[in-house]
């Protein structure tokens, strides 16, 4: 599943903003798009995470959300690579597409929630099955980002190919140019590309549902109405854990969002 998120993602990075310049947004406003990233990251991967922590389905904790986030890429991307179509359907005609750019912006946030709501569950999953384990858990995480890089390697090398529009022929269309076609192609493998990966990990993953002491316990708790407070202590650890941190974290903070600012110029 790491593979295929990074995937899409190196589409992203590849193909999204100078594909959102062709529909007619200036460059000054493109870098406005991509603020869904780090403000899902910032509110949906810890509000994710600890619903992931309380989910009493049956098919485990975090799987669920595993699933629906890949399900949320695929449809995600499949409007991404159509909002020429669906601007032309709905009446652009001109140089400047407001209804293509209105499906394209609705799509990409949503790409982005999915990102966030799919990686979280997966890193949460790998302690799962680690469990107390360091040596485990070291070797989990050095796969894991093996495969991120893979899934870099491939998303990359199949948004620099531009012939894709001749093995799917059918992506070219009166709204949909050639750059357009490669783009909407280029997703195509990445909805095959992801269901494939996040099949194998939904499939591989031997997840446990949580037990039925905690189950009992999330009850009582939801009897005595205090699942709101539960709710609130979370929020309220989340932002004022930073009052704690001593100098070490300080720094690996500032090191990470310096590194950030860097990725992203």
């Amino acid at each position: 599943i790491a593979a295929g998120v990074q995937f899409g993602w190196a589409l992203q990075l590849s193909l999204l903003t100078p594909y959102v310049q062709e529909l007619g947004i200036p460059h000054k406003w493109a870098s406005i798009i991509w603020l869904c990233g780090p403000l899902s990251g910032l509110f949906v991967q810890p509000l994710v995470g600890v619903m992931s922590d309380r989910c009493t389905s049956r098919f485990g904790r975090r799987r669920p959300f595993i699933f629906a986030g890949s399900l949320l890429i695929a449809i995600s991307v499949l409007i991404i690579g159509h909002s020429a179509d669906i601007g032309w359907w709905l009446g652009d005609r001109g140089g400047v597409r407001p209804r293509a750019i209105g499906a394209f912006v609705f799509g990409f946030w949503i790409l982005d929630v999915a990102n966030n709501m799919t990686q979280g569950p997966c890193r949460a999953l790998l302690a799962d099955l680690t469990g107390k384990d360091h040596r485990r858990t070291r070797v989990a995480n050095a796969y894991f980002s093996l495969f991120m890089a893979i899934g870099n390697i491939l998303g990359f090398a199949t948004g620099s190919y531009n012939g894709w529009y001749k093995v799917f022929p059918f992506t070219v269309t009166s709204a949909c140019n050639i750059d357009c076609a490669n783009l909407k192609s280029a997703f195509y493998l990445d909805v095959v590309f992801m269901a494939i990966t996040a099949c194998i990990s939904i499939s591989a993953a031997q997840e446990s549902p949580l037990d039925l002491p905690a189950r009992s316990m999330l009850a009582d708790e939801e009897m005595l109405g205090q699942s709101n407070s539960v709710q609130e202590a979370f929020l309220w650890e989340l932002f004022g854990t930073f009052r704690c941190f001593p100098s070490t974290v300080w720094i690996i903070l500032l090191v990470t969002a310096l590194n950030w600012i860097a990725w992203f110029p």
